[in-house]
């Protein structure tokens, strides 16, 4: 049987880096919001695909409202989102059935491409998951105990959102209780002592958190 997509976009953050009152989707970019272009992206990439838009509570109305402006027929759900990331996807995750391919995604990296998403799709149904992750350009140094030990580059890699995995694989580790290292799903599924698979991520898809980030994602908007 083909399995349903879905997509949990979290745009819970705030605008603190942005410097901006306003949290960082709702930052008009070429003349849409950063959400907006992040949810498009789903839908060039799969019409069907149904979205569970996680929203903090005071920005949940202007959430809706954008979604009727722009995308006025399109299967998008709003929810609220929690304390945190883990209990802002736990809450997005009830939305989604048990037997699917479910896609966790940061709402301020607007500029993925329909080729990671189907990437990401096709990678969860064969082995269970799909983390999306690059190599890092940078040296790297571990910070512990006030020293700083270099780690091999190559040993590297940045991870990045849509993180995809079975539905059913994920909402059983978002059973789990809540725990400081759960910076993503993929350390939440790791947790339980499931094998997280990587998928070569892609150097555009940036997160959008400072003002330069802005610039940057209109030069590749711009460029097409």
């Amino acid at each position: 049987m083909n399995k349903s997509v879905h997509a949990i976009v979290v745009a819970g953050g705030s605008g603190t880096r942005m410097k901006t009152t306003v949290p960082k989707q709702f930052h008009v970019l070429l003349e849409k919001p950063i959400l907006i272009h992040t949810l498009e992206a789903f839908f060039k990439a799969d019409p069907q695909i149904s979205i569970v838009l996680v929203l903090p509570i005071s920005y949940l109305e202007m959430g809706q409202s954008l979604i009727a402006e722009y995308l006025p027929s399109s299967s998008i759900q709003c929810v609220v989102g929690g304390e945190t990331r883990f209990h802002s996807v736990k809450n997005g995750l009830a939305a989604i059935p048990s037997d699917a391919i479910v896609m966790v995604h940061d709402a301020v990296r607007c500029l993925l491409t329909s080729d990671l998403i189907n990437r990401c799709i096709e990678q969860a149904k064969l082995k269970g998951s799909a983390i999306p992750a690059i190599a890092s350009k940078d040296s790297v140094r571990l910070l512990k105990n006030d020293k700083s030990i270099a780690i091999p580059r190559d040993e590297v890699r940045l991870v990045q959102t849509p993180q995809t995995f079975e539905s059913s694989m994920l909402k059983e580790a978002f059973l789990q209780d809540y725990q400081e290292g759960f910076t993503d799903e993929a350390s939440v599924v790791e947790s339980m002592g499931e094998q997280v698979h990587l998928i070569e991520g892609e150097e555009q898809n940036i997160k959008i958190t400072y003002p330069v980030d802005l610039l940057v994602a209109e030069l590749i908007l711009t460029k097409g």
